[in-house]
């Protein structure tokens, strides 16, 4: 049986402690013996509870904080031999906090990721200034160039952001979670953005995100932060191996291995049968599923809800022994299973 790894580890870490000084002697440690790797143009999910520790780790992993004990070691060197430049063209960092700057236009935002690059003046050379528009031109805001930062949206100050990093141009990019102010399509935007570059751009990527189904369809690789320890491996292994049950303590949370997702534990109260196929069955089933059902595909003994399909017209009949109803919607359907059988 082979395990090994064909790509090579750029980030490896080594019985890592993490938490915070009190004092010289004192500390608060929030995980300890964390061992896990990165590999060139991979991308992980850092996912765990709040307060677990995973700002904490990716400050660790950015040179931001100093971890309590062990190493962080990057292309094999320990992150505490570099000097500060040579490391700003190794790691850049996003944080969480929200740029929020008058009179800061998307290109000197951007810019400002080329400062390990130039000289002791800052002055933006003609690599430079190609390394910024290419950045931004790779996140799609180059027509954004002279706009100020406060006058875009917060998915489109997150793509300046990474941005910024891009015109850093380093092996390794960590964010604190980049998703967290944005609306749904701008997570999945984000997230999709990050797999292009780590594909097409060989770029280590690390980031936290609460968002468990973006990073099980997005990312390579997620460590997993538990209460006392890390967990690394893809997202498929840790669906497989019943491990996303760790990350909550409540009983009636459970991870459904089969559809990739977290779902209540429910008491199924009575049987209902269903006939029907394709994307109307799988709806109908979910909703039938929430209302307590436990539901049996083709049982026609019991009442049952048969799902008709007559070119764009869909019908939900509902049979039992002394009448046929139809209805034109899963609500309505629903409606009636819960409030029209009441005496």
């Amino acid at each position: 049986m082979l395990n090994m790894e064909t790509r090579k580890h750029i980030l490896e870490i080594h019985n890592l402690e993490i938490g915070y000084h009190i004092s010289k002697r004192i500390h608060n440690s929030l995980v300890s013996n964390i061992n896990l790797t990165a590999s060139e143009g991979e991308l992980i999910a850092v996912i765990g509870k709040n307060g677990v520790g995973k700002s904490t780790l990716l400050r660790n992993i950015a040179g931001l904080q100093n971890s309590i004990q062990g190493d962080i070691l990057l292309n094999k060197k320990n992150i505490i031999g570099y000097s500060r430049a040579d490391f700003a063209r190794l790691v850049s960092f996003v944080s969480t906090e929200i740029v929020n700057i008058n009179n800061l236009r998307v290109f000197d935002l951007v810019a400002l990721g080329r400062f390990p690059h130039t000289n002791w003046f800052g002055k933006l050379e003609t690599k430079d200034l190609k390394s910024v528009s290419k950045a931004l031109e790779m996140v799609g805001m180059k027509s954004f160039v002279n706009k100020n930062i406060n006058e875009i949206s917060d998915g489109e100050r997150q793509r300046v952001m990474i941005a910024r990093t891009l015109a850093q141009d380093t092996p390794v990019i960590v964010l604190d979670e980049p998703t967290a102010f944005l609306d749904l399509p701008n997570k999945y935007e984000i997230v999709h953005l990050l797999n292009n570059l780590s594909k097409t751009e060989n770029k280590t990527i690390i980031f936290s995100t609460h968002d468990l189904n973006i990073a099980i369809q997005e990312t390579d690789k997620i460590w997993l932060m538990l209460n006392d320890s890390i967990i690394e491996g893809a997202p498929e292994d840790l669906i497989l191996n019943e491990t996303f049950n760790q990350i909550f303590d409540n009983s009636k949370l459970s991870f459904d291995r089969v559809k990739g997702d977290f779902r209540m534990k429910r008491k199924y109260t009575e049987k209902i049968g269903l006939f029907g196929e394709g994307i109307y069955y799988t709806w109908t089933k979910k909703a039938l599923e929430r209302m307590n059902f436990t539901v049996e595909k083709g049982n026609d003994s019991i009442e049952h809800v048969v799902v008709e399909q007559n070119n764009e017209i869909v019908i939900w009949k509902l049979i039992d022994t002394n009448e046929i109803l139809e209805f034109n919607s899963i609500y309505n359907l629903s409606n009636h299973l819960k409030n029209g059988r009441n005496p």
